[in-house]
């Protein structure tokens, strides 16, 4: 984990596997932590737009999919989220355009504003998932609780294994974290890698088993099998389908600032945010319901839906949502955005096998993911596992490591779905 992984005298002996071994207890707790939150969360938000969604609108006797309940719902999300962010101790955090999945630990009063934000949004219909807030929130109590109690265990691995748990328990996996902090990992010095893995791991595993205790997430698609070797048209559709929305994404991503300082000239981050929820409201009753949320369960209704589609509607569904990401992320609300590049992806692979039905179902949704979630999430290997984990066939593996080269290609210099932060400055 930490330095003390680095220094040699650790770990060349018997003392480093005592020391590796005394870690794991503190992931298993603090990962087993990280995936209760989380399903808290999930489960509150899931109260929140089932009232939302189906209990108020049937007993008003209207149509929760339609255009104006759509339009309405989103508003009063960004008026009521843009107060809460406005008015709550530490606002929330700091502007969610200008940090990534992992970064600082937040203040502990920052904790519950930002929990509830986000709880506000996921119920609302905002296009962004959970992983960024809650990592945030995992991370910040896992800090506070080993300063207190874990006094041994330094901060950057506390926060590691923090962050390490909330991705293991958000993919209901240890590999996705894996994937991910190797990447952290490759970066940083001191000592051999699984050295530094080692209690991240546990942390993740101990995640990922009580997700699926509790939740039991699933994100397979219901899709055909990739069967026989990689064929070299699936190479070349694939790596098509793959550039197709690396690059629809990276549009997204030259765009981004642009909405950000539109949003931000309004005078309160309440005006931003409540200005956002107009916005996305006027998205959703354009887009549907398939436009709305993080998109891990719209995504098995495109799919599903997609044959009796035109292509101009899974065109329109696709750009909206990836219209809904750019708003939601700039104007102010709380989230993030992996699970809306998957459906984004998948969004592209619907349009792409609906023009070329000689395109496998498979490769151009795998390869469509596995371009949107490299572009805006910027993590390799977490691509990757996303394109073959939503299609749930790993046969498509193969494909996707030769078409995520041309892919990485085009990405590796263009900027980041993120905004150089200014000196803060407190809302008025």
């Amino acid at each position: 984990m930490g330095a003390e992984v680095g220094d040699s005298e650790v770990l060349d002996d018997a003392s480093g596997a005592r020391w590796l071994a005394r870690s794991a207890l503190p992931a298993l707790v603090i990962g087993i932590g990280c995936a209760l939150i989380l399903v808290a969360v999930n489960t509150v938000a899931e109260r929140l737009r089932d009232l939302l969604w189906t209990t108020l609108p049937a007993s008003a006797g209207v149509d929760s999919l339609s255009g104006w309940w759509i339009f309405a719902i989103l508003t009063c999300t960004g008026i009521i989220a843009g107060l809460l962010v406005w008015k709550l101790p530490g606002h929330a955090g700091p502007d969610p355009a200008t940090i990534d999945l992992l970064s600082a630990p937040l203040p502990l009063r920052v904790l519950p504003g930002l929990a509830l934000v986000l709880v506000v949004g996921m119920a609302g219909g905002v296009s962004l998932g959970p992983e960024n807030p809650i990592t945030a929130v995992n991370t910040a109590l896992a800090v506070w609780l080993a300063a207190r109690w874990w006094t041994r265990l330094p901060s950057a691995d506390a926060a590691m294994l923090a962050a390490a748990g909330t991705v293991g328990a958000l993919f209901g996996t240890p590999i996705a974290a894996a994937l991910v902090l190797t990447e952290i990992a490759a970066t940083t010095a001191g000592g051999p890698l699984w050295n530094r893995l080692f209690a991240p791991l546990v942390a993740a595993g101990a995640g990922a088993m009580t997700t699926t205790v509790f939740a039991q997430p699933a994100f397979a698609i219901d899709v055909p099998g990739y069967h026989g070797p990689p064929a070299l048209a699936d190479l070349v559709s694939g790596t098509v389908v793959g550039l197709v929305a690396a690059l629809l994404c990276l549009l997204a991503v030259y765009a981004f600032p642009l909405v950000h300082s539109v949003f931000h000239r309004l005078r309160t981050p309440f005006a931003a945010i409540a200005a956002g929820g107009v916005v996305l409201g006027a998205l959703g009753a354009l887009g549907g319901h398939l436009t709305l949320f993080k998109g891990l369960d719209e995504m098995k209704e495109l799919t599903a839906q997609a044959d009796s589609m035109s292509a101009t509607r899974l065109v329109l569904i696709t750009a909206v949502k990836l219209a809904a990401l750019v708003v939601a992320a700039s104007c102010g609300f709380r989230g993030g955005r992996i699970f809306v590049a998957a459906f984004i992806g998948v969004g592209v692979g619907s349009v792409a096998h609906q023009l070329v039905p000689g395109i496998p179902p498979v490769v151009a949704l795998a390869c469509g993911v596995l371009g949107a979630v490299l572009v805006i999430a910027r993590y390799g290997w977490l691509a990757l596992f996303m394109g073959a984990v939503i299609v749930g066939d790993y046969q498509i593996v193969p494909v996707l490591c030769l078409v995520i080269a041309p892919l990485w290609l085009l990405v590796m210099n263009r900027p980041p779905m993120l905004i150089r932060p200014r000196p803060a400055t407190n809302p008025v």
